[in-house]
């Protein structure tokens, strides 16, 4: 009786753990998974090793993992890439946490 009350109680907050909601703002012309994204503020939604980055006129899906960093970040940030010129998206660390979303 005891697991059935554990489970009912604890599948909705492995759902949530499931599908996380981030925001993140891009301050230059950044390229995820092969699209270029203009500079804005964008919604990233993480489910499972894919990842979506949205606005109101853009969105782009890419293959992603989530790792525990070192540290605890203190504000949200991207790294970049930039071997070619162009701003490539690496991480996005999330402020408040030790956690970033790592790009293929």
């Amino acid at each position: 009786m005891k697991l059935a009350k554990l489970m009912f109680f604890a599948a909705p907050l492995m759902m949530l753990a499931a599908a996380a909601d981030y925001r993140v703002t891009l301050y230059e012309k950044s390229i995820v998974g092969g699209t270029e994204l203009a500079p804005g503020d964008y919604k990233v939604e993480v489910n499972g090793d894919k990842a979506k980055i949205f606005s109101r006129k853009q969105s782009v899906e890419a293959t992603v993992k989530m790792e525990n960093g070192s540290e605890k970040y203190s504000t949200t940030a991207v790294r970049y890439s930039n071997g070619d010129g162009k701003y490539r998206v690496q991480e996005i660390r999330l402020g408040g946490t030790s956690t970033k979303i790592v790009f293929n």
